[in-house]
């Protein structure tokens, strides 16, 4: 089992920027994708940064782009997401998500394991 912690949350103004971070622990070897999803109230949860542990490729959804960038740090199995020019819609539960099956193809945003997940709150 892959077992993933969250934490970076918080609140912020329409603008601003805030940094996720996740730690995993447990099979990490097995892990293909890591990935970043959220949950806003009353969704379903969404997709929105993923890489490829292996060769590095990251995917993001259309409405993060050029505003959130995804990290990995291997030595430490640490998973980060930068989110810069947040806006309200942006509001939702984050966490972070490890794929053990998909043999590298993260763009499909799948997932086998997750966190809790951090609330992350941007107001206008």
């Amino acid at each position: 089992a892959v077992h993933l912690m969250e934490s970076g949350g918080g609140s912020v103004q329409s603008g601003g920027s805030l940094r996720l971070s996740c730690g995993a622990s447990g099979d990490t070897d097995r892990i293909y994708c890591m990935s970043w999803f959220r949950q806003a109230p009353g969704k379903e949860p969404e997709g929105v940064a993923s890489i490829n542990i292996a060769i590095g490729q990251k995917y993001y959804v259309d409405s993060v782009k050029d505003r959130f960038t995804i990290s990995q740090n291997n030595s430490k199995n640490t998973l980060g997401l930068q989110m810069s020019s947040l806006r309200p819609e942006d509001t939702a539960v984050y966490f972070c998500a490890a794929d053990v099956d998909s043999g590298g193809y993260c763009q499909n945003f799948r997932y086998h394991y997750r966190g809790q997940g951090t609330p992350v709150t941007v107001s206008s």
